[in-house]
């Protein structure tokens, strides 16, 4: 199919060099290429992506993105307890996340944009958060309440490490504050998810 699509993709550009259009050939080289690449795994093109990207990125906007991407993963997990935990207690902590991290990313937007220049999260989910909630959605019963619970721990741990470093050296004020106020309702959950 793909090269279906090559071929006809590069029949006006054929005919347009043919005319003398250069530029038009040049920009479809540059397709084909983009095609070859579309090619490769999947995953060594979002790794590599992650690690470019992450390099280019100011502190302020990995932080925003790193905590929007936790928030997107609490969220989706917390629905998944809700939906699938034997345990009551997981349950109703699964419903808190999902208020609690909707109000975080809410506020983490409002800090954003009250940066100058303005920081708008972008939470793509790392590779270990994928692997954990497809762990989620294919765990049952009992095998569900102890991924989940190992899980919670082990995010909040991270996510307790992230806001307490950049509430002390974070370089964009709103996102200080920010950081400040979450780091007490990360360790709130940490020690709650800790006791069920």
């Amino acid at each position: 199919m793909k090269t279906h699509h090559l071929i006809l993709g590069l029949v006006p550009a054929l005919a347009l060099a043919a005319c003398g259009g250069n530029e038009t050939t040049t920009a479809n080289t540059t397709t084909t290429d983009n095609i070859s690449a579309m090619d490769v795994p999947a995953d060594a093109n979002i790794a590599d992506n992650m690690a470019m990207g992450d390099a280019a990125l100011s502190p302020a906007q990995k932080f925003a993105n790193d905590v929007g991407a936790s928030d997107y993963y609490e969220i989706e997990a917390g629905k998944l307890a809700q939906e699938k935990a034997q345990a009551q207690g997981l349950k109703d902590f699964g419903k808190m996340m999902v208020e609690h991290h909707t109000a975080s990313t809410d506020k983490l937007k409002a800090a954003g944009a009250k940066a100058s220049p303005a920081i708008t999260p972008n939470p793509a989910l790392t590779t270990e958060q994928e692997a954990n909630l497809a762990a989620l959605r294919s765990a049952d019963g009992a095998a569900f309440d102890a991924a989940y619970k190992t899980q919670q721990v082990a995010a909040h741990e991270k996510a307790l490490a992230a806001v307490k470093d950049y509430a002390a050296t974070g370089d964009v004020p709103e996102l200080k504050k920010f950081a400040g106020d979450a780091e007490k309702i990360v360790q709130a959950h940490l020690k709650k998810i800790k006791s069920l």
